[in-house]
């Protein structure tokens, strides 16, 4: 048998392996956890700061009682914790550097597997990128969605609802005390967004690439059923790493080529765009953002879940969940790729059952027939732009308008409530320098708030296009990622208020009606946003982050630099 990876540590009987087995002995290890059984890694983003995953102190224990039980021996370590609600000026300028924490912890650490435990946003695909980084074996446990919202006798999503309210207050149709009652009603137990927004999506995401158990990605934080995948989980990692299952074995081409169909049949959020793209690069998977549209263009959108539909993750939980939507597409997907299970989707699927179909609709009744991501391209955005169809207006999805434009996001909040703003429900609203190094980072303002004065008119949806995200709770006729971005001279940064813009989804087209030449000569003029900040972890980011189009990865992180052992420390 191979020497195990920790037993360059641990094993033999030199004056190296003295000082590590003497210092974890300090634990209450005996003499023999350290007789070459798999030490597993557990990945933890535990955070009072995220308050989606405050009840992973609970949820780790059900993971290091399914290693023991499987003869493995299971260490905690924390790493960095991107959790979305609180950390400014945008979680997604972390997202790397969490990733860079994950892969050096697990490379520089005396594991044969690791457990990732993710839940918020962005802590899925930087858990997932560090540990592609490694290929050691991996698996992702999510911490799971909260229970339903209920106010006023009704259900309410996370961050969906909270778009909604918003408007009808400053619309007028909401009271403010409604607003404020609403607050404690939305978030009534651990867990993070019980929507489809990113964390969901993720979750789905991972399990549908097999880098997660079935079921994984529904069942709610407080079901014990979430405890109980945790401890298979746990379990199972043990057997991986004795059959030496890694991710490269498992992101392959067709692994993605279904998270993408999964992801239109879902409705899940464009996030997920950046994310894949991300992770396929760290493992040396050609993806592109081509691969998106021709992949999910004839996807139906079946899952009838906000912000697309209806239901929200519980109910998604007990109709069948991610297997329960992947069999109903099941002739789109590669059902001989490969999991974390060891077998085949096809194995995992074959008794996975829909128990409710107004959730999990038949492909007949579909929320929308050509869901997925629709990706844009022409001179507002040569290296394309994305939008969410089953989240947009129809009727907006071909339309010709005048922008109004907004230099960053201190400019749109400074003037959009302005009653002297020239704008109608034609316009098309430009949000630029938003983007990875105009924010920085990337920050999810891309679905803005529409004036008030059109709100207090009954208007709810209008075109909007930036070079930002928006969070995957959102919803609308929302043109984002454009890319280049404004803030490296991307189109963007050239139109001007009143300037023509035209969109066709069908035609995946989204054009700046204004001559070359006086492009051109725009461009001349054109000056660089100066930085918010300089030096540090922001100036490495703005210096080495790669567009939307390529992840938002740092350049100097893509590609996988493996598990070699390193050096003795003393």
């Amino acid at each position: 048998m191979t020497k195990r990876r920790s037993q360059h540590w641990f094993g033999g009987q030199g004056k190296d392996a003295f000082i590590h087995r003497s210092w974890m002995k300090n634990n209450g290890l005996p003499d023999d956890a350290f007789d070459g059984r798999p030490v597993i890694g557990i990945c933890n983003t535990f955070s009072e700061f995220t308050p989606c995953h405050v009840h992973f102190r609970g949820l780790i224990e059900h993971i290091k009682a399914g290693v023991l039980e499987a003869g493995g021996l299971p260490l905690e370590f924390p790493v960095f914790s991107c959790g979305e609600s609180n950390l400014r000026p945008t979680a997604m300028l972390f997202r790397n550097l969490a990733s860079m924490d994950v892969e050096e912890a697990i490379r520089g650490n005396p594991m044969d597997g690791v457990v990732l435990m993710a839940g918020c946003d962005k802590t899925t695909p930087s858990l997932v990128m560090g540990a592609a980084s490694c290929d050691l074996p991996a698996i992702v446990i999510s911490g799971g969605p909260m229970l339903n919202g209920r106010f006023q006798g009704r259900e309410i999503g996370s961050g969906t609802d909270v778009w909604k309210f918003s408007e009808d207050v400053r619309a007028g149709v909401m009271s403010e005390q409604d607003f404020a009652d609403a607050e404690s009603a939305m978030s009534r137990s651990p867990g993070h967004c019980m929507t489809m927004g990113t964390a969901s999506t993720m979750a789905s995401m991972v399990e549908a690439l097999g880098l997660a158990l079935p079921g994984n990605a529904a069942y709610p934080a407080v079901d014990a059923r979430r405890n109980r995948i945790a401890r298979m989980t746990g379990r199972r990692i043990v057997e991986m790493v004795n059959e030496d299952l890694r991710p490269s074995a498992i992101l392959k081409k067709s692994a993605f080529a279904n998270a993408i169909r999964v992801n239109g049949a879902i409705g899940g959020s464009t996030n997920a765009v950046v994310h894949l793209l991300a992770i396929a690069g760290r493992v040396g998977t050609e993806l592109s953002l081509d691969d998106w549209d021709s992949y999910g263009r004839d996807v139906p959108t079946i899952l009838d879940l906000m912000p697309s539909g209806r239901f929200l993750m519980e109910d998604f939980c007990y109709a069948g969940g991610i297997p329960a939507v992947m069999k109903e597409i099941a002739d789109m997907l590669d059902l001989d790729a490969l999991t974390v299970t060891g077998k085949s989707l096809r194995d995992n699927i074959e008794t996975a059952q829909n128990y409710n179909p107004q959730v999990i609709r038949p492909r007949d009744k579909a929320l929308t027939a050509q869901g997925g991501i629709a990706v844009l391209r022409g001179n507002m955005a040569p290296d394309g732009a994305i939008i969410k169809p089953s989240a947009a207006t129809p009727a907006l999805m071909k339309h010709r308008g005048r922008a109004v434009v907004f230099e960053d996001i201190d400019d749109y909040k400074a003037r959009v409530d302005d009653p002297e703003l020239d704008i109608d429900k034609t316009s098309i609203m430009v949000l630029r320098n938003c983007g990875p190094k105009g924010y920085p980072g990337m920050a999810e303002v891309g679905n803005m708030a529409l004036p008030q004065k059109l709100l207090a008119k009954g208007v709810r949806d209008m075109v909007r296009i930036s070079d930002a995200r928006m969070s995957g709770t959102a919803f609308g006729t929302v043109i984002l990622h454009a890319a280049p971005e404004a803030a490296v001279g991307g189109p963007l940064a050239l139109v001007r208020s009143g300037d023509i813009i035209e969109l066709d989804v069908e035609a995946r087209k989204l054009h700046l009606d204004v001559p070359e030449q006086e492009l051109a000569r725009r461009r001349q003029s054109w000056k660089p946003p100066e930085p918010a900040m300089r030096g540090g972890y922001q100036g490495l980011y703005i210096e080495h982050v790669l567009q939307a189009d390529r992840g938002a990865d740092l350049d100097f992180l893509v590609g996988s630099r493996g598990h070699a052992i390193p050096r003795e420390s003393h």
